[in-house]
């Protein structure tokens, strides 16, 4: 006899399998992307991003350092401090993601990497949270999108918890704005109800 306990949890697993599938194609799509065309397509995007309203108007910014295979992060976070607005970074300790506040781009320079090799603020450092500073704008890396706003994140629910967080606390929600790459955009992803949709998602074309 089928439950609807037993349905969901087969939809659930059929959902995660296919994330999973979605997540290896693009990532070898990711893979064959020359530094010259990942720089290309990161400069068209970064461009796009000063143009919007969300972005001129913010005095708070979120935004995830990047690693090679995502859209460059380190020139935005320049202008970011260039418009003498507040930047706040992530970083994780097991399954814990907060944002923290980025003081120059000199404080971005000496940030430590992880085994990852990813750039985070020590844990030992003593830096303002951006839950008690308030954010205007959220700008999210992942594996894949959709133009009408759906996210494909590494499948650890970082960004999730932290949305759920942010969006309870503040009034007003933040705008949330995804960057990336021709190849990580597709018709259709596998959502669930934890899942946060985008208000915008940036990419070259």
């Amino acid at each position: 006899m089928i439950t609807v306990r037993s349905l969901a949890t087969k939809m659930g697993s059929d959902i995660k399998a296919l994330k999973t599938a979605l997540r290896k194609e693009i990532e070898g799509k990711l893979g064959q992307l020359t530094p010259q065309e990942r720089q290309r397509q990161s400069q068209i995007v970064k461009e796009k991003l000063f143009g919007l309203d969300q972005f001129k108007d913010a005095r708070n910014i979120s935004i995830y350092l990047s690693l090679d295979t995502e859209i460059d992060t380190e020139p935005i976070v320049r202008k970011i401090f260039q418009d003498q607005k507040r930047c706040f970074v992530p970083r994780y300790n097991k399954k814990v993601m907060e944002m923290v506040e980025l003081h120059s781009m000199e404080d971005w320079t000496n940030l430590p990497v992880t085994k990852w090799n990813i750039k985070q603020p020590s844990f030992k450092d003593e830096r303002k949270n951006a839950l008690d500073e308030g954010l205007d704008l959220i700008i999210l890396p992942g594996v894949a999108f959709t133009k009408n706003g759906d996210r494909l994140g590494h499948g650890g629910g970082y960004y999730d918890r932290f949305l759920r967080t942010v969006c309870k606390k503040q009034a007003k929600p933040p705008a949330l704005i995804a960057v990336g790459f021709n190849v990580q955009v597709v018709d259709s992803i596998p959502t669930e109800e934890t899942d946060y949709k985008l208000d915008m998602v940036l990419y070259s074309e």
